[in-house]
């Protein structure tokens, strides 16, 4: 673990969380759990002849357990993201998933974007994987992130329509925050793309992505950056893994270690988004903590001024 700055006498969080225990930061190691609905979403008339990346992508059948076994021996229940199809697909994995106590969370049905469709379209995706969530777990998803961060000005309001607790796709602070929608509140648990494990490690012609790959103690280093400050300032981290990426040997051996430091440590509050929402609502409903609130959506519509532009 890097050492801690103790010269700068900054405070870069106004309204830091109480977080449970005095604990200094909130962590959550969340994975996508996307399997080969990737290929499939990407190349839909030709996705059976990608041979090498549909075995990469099932490489979760693999990787999955190792991640179950390392939170057992912490201790530690954490959220998956699971596009629904997947989760049909794969029902030998969310059994084990859900054996072991952890939650399941929405990510789409195929792993669609959720931008790039109208409003209608969006709501029959969502619907779709909160009915197959709720038939493979016994209820309904509390918390939802956009595959490939995608969500579009409605995603806030459908998902507070259908009873949703949380969001984890977008990136506009370094605690929760709580967007105002015409269906009601909907906190946010942000993340950001340097807690991502797809820019570190993945290098996939077929999907667009050509990167050089970096060691697991170069993309530890970035993740503990992250999590040293969120600890000084009092905020939260939020990885977004995928098993097929960091369940590779070295990556979750790098991992294995990485929560042998946390924990030695004793003061980060490691924990399921679910159980980090319901905290940070109990505190701003006793007032413990006051989140910053958004009124939303932020824009309606393209700028005006753009339109303008585009009619002269």
């Amino acid at each position: 673990m890097s050492k801690q700055s103790t010269a700068n006498p900054f405070r870069w969080i106004d309204n830091p969380v109480p977080w449970p225990g005095g604990a200094k930061a909130a962590l959550a190691i969340t994975f996508d759990v996307d399997t080969d609905s990737l290929i499939h979403i990407a190349y839909p008339d030709r996705s059976p002849d990608f041979l090498a990346s549909i075995s990469w992508l099932k490489y979760d059948e693999l990787a999955v357990p190792r991640l179950l076994e390392l939170y057992r021996h912490y201790g530690l229940k954490q959220t998956f993201f699971y596009p629904a199809w997947c989760m049909e697909k794969y029902p030998h994995l969310v059994e084990a998933i859900l054996k072991d106590g952890h939650e399941i969370a929405a990510h789409g049905y195929l792993h669609e974007a959720a931008n790039d469709k109208p409003v209608e379209e969006q709501a029959y995706w969502l619907d779709r994987q909160v009915e197959v969530i709720k038939r493979l777990t016994g209820k309904a998803p509390r918390g939802w992130r956009g595959p490939l961060y995608s969500a579009s000005q409605h995603t806030p309001r459908l998902l507070a329509e259908r009873g949703f607790l949380y969001d984890s796709t977008l990136m506009g602070d370094d605690v929760p925050y709580v967007l105002e929608t015409a269906a009601g509140p909907l906190t946010v648990l942000p993340t950001h793309h340097a807690m991502d494990d797809w820019a570190h490690f993945t290098h996939a012609h077929e999907f667009n992505y050509v990167m050089p790959i970096r060691s697991p103690d170069e993309a530890f280093a970035v993740y503990d950056a992250e999590l040293q400050a969120a600890r000084r300032h009092g905020g939260m981290v939020i990885t977004v893994w995928h098993p097929f990426v960091t369940g590779r040997l070295s990556r979750v051996d790098r991992l294995a270690d990485w929560l042998a430091e946390i924990t030695a440590q004793g003061d980060v509050w490691i924990a399921a988004l679910e159980d980090i929402a319901a905290h940070v609502a109990a505190c701003a409903a006793t007032g413990a903590w006051a989140p910053r609130r958004h009124a939303f959506p932020y824009y309606a519509e393209p700028l005006p001024e753009l339109r303008q532009k585009a009619a002269e």
